[in-house]
Formats: C-alpha cells, sequence, structure tokens
C-alpha cells in the first residue's frame, strides 16, 4: 500500500492520536481515512496500531502517523509511549452512547497530562448515520468543544461524513500552529520547513530537530 512506502517524500510528519472509549469506532475512522474502508465486523483494538496517509496542506507535503490503541481500561499502561510526541488528536465518542461522551473529560485530562500544551484535539461525535439512536446532541458536543477549547465535528465512519475533513483540519491546524512559530522566532519560509524525513514536535521552533514527534 502507497501510504506505507518508506521512500515517500515529505515535508512535515505529525503524529496523531486516537483517543476515547471502547467500541466508539476509531479503528473504522483510522480505516475509512487511511484506506476508505469500513468493517462492520471491527473487533476491539489489542495494544496499538497505526496507519499513514499523506496530504498537501498549503502547498507543503504532510505524512499523517496515527496512533490507534485500545480504549479498555486494561491497556492503559501503554500510555506514556502512546501519547509520546503527538502533535495532534481525535478525541472521539459514540453520538449513541451517553456514557462514551461522559468520559470525555477523562480522556481529555490524560491526554493534556502526556501532550504539549500546544497539541490540536478534534471533538469527534462519531456514528452520526445512527441518528435514531442518538443519546448526545451535536448541541452537546459543540458546547463541550467550546468549553474545552477544542475543534468539534459530527462523523460517521460507515458513510464517510466529515471523516476526510476532521483529520484534515487537524492537520492544517499543526501546520499552521507550526508554521507561526517558525515566523515568530524569526525564520525565513525556507528554513520553517524541516529538511526531508524530519518529525515535528509543538515545543519552540528551534528545538525541532532536536526532539521527534515520533520517537519513542
Amino acid at each position: 500500500m502507497a501510504s506505507y512506502r518508506v521512500d515517500d517524500d515529505y515535508d512535515y510528519l505529525f503524529k496523531l492520536v486516537l483517543i476515547g472509549d471502547s467500541g466508539v469506532g476509531k479503528s473504522n475512522l483510522l480505516s475509512r481515512f487511511t484506506r476508505n474502508e469500513f468493517n462492520l465486523e471491527s473487533k476491539s483494538t489489542i495494544g496499538v496500531e497505526f496507519a499513514t496517509r499523506t496530504l498537501n496542506v498549503d502547498g507543503k507535503i504532510i505524512k499523517a502517523q496515527i496512533w490507534d490503541t485500545a480504549g479498555q481500561e486494561r491497556y492503559r499502561a501503554i500510555t506514556s509511549a502512546y501519547y509520546r510526541g503527538s502533535v495532534g488528536a481525535l478525541l472521539v465518542y459514540d453520538v449513541t452512547r451517553r456514557t462514551s461522551f461522559e468520559n470525555v473529560e477523562r480522556w481529555l485530562k490524560e491526554l493534556r497530562q502526556h501532550t504539549d500544551p500546544n497539541i490540536v484535539v478534534m471533538l469527534v461525535g462519531n456514528k452520526s448515520d445512527l441518528r435514531h439512536l442518538v443519546t448526545v446532541s451535536e448541541d452537546d458536543g459543540k458546547a463541550l468543544a467550546e468549553r474545552e477549547t477544542l475543534f468539534f465535528m459530527e462523523t460517521s465512519a460507515l458513510d464517510s461524513t466529515n471523516v476526510e475533513n476532521a483529520f484534515s483540519e487537524v492537520l492544517k491546524q499543526i501546520y499552521r500552529f507550526v508554521s507561526r512559530k517558525a515566523i515568530e522566532t524569526g525564520e525565513d519560509a525556507s528554513s520553517s520547513v524541516p529538511s526531508r524525513r524530519e518529525k515535528i514536535d509543538l515545543g519552540d521552533a528551534s528545538s525541532r530537530r532536536r526532539s521527534g514527534c515520533c520517537s519513542t
């Protein structure tokens, strides 16, 4: 598959993480975005999986490395390694399961404990195709996102609604943050883009070459 080639060129490599309760559809969001696939028989993720996809953002080639982990409590021991170096997150709940929405703040607290304060977070209400089963309104999601200063979208991995938009918006916001950071620190346009195959950190622009986003 092309997204797994080791010789592809890119200007930035951003690590994104998918978090949220088990069963909210994180794995299907990942497979829909990276492979345009959906599996109705999808089982809970065991441990960690990741996939990649390359996009063009403002004329730059952005490679997203997207990590997906199990939402079950028994896998929480992998937390630190999972979050390390991530510059964006999709915090997913199921619009038909109120408890998954109620747990968002716990996930958000954990995310903020393990990541850079500038991480870009998209709150995602998944399974929007199941309108007759909705227990969390779009207004509820918007209100929480506004309160916590998050981006927000409702998606459906099943019918592809807003899946592309959700991931793309996170990547655009990360890129624009990094670009602004470079300008603020006095770097010219050419030096604001790291050399090919360089990983990105959201910290001080001058530290980008010391701290890769996906190092373990």
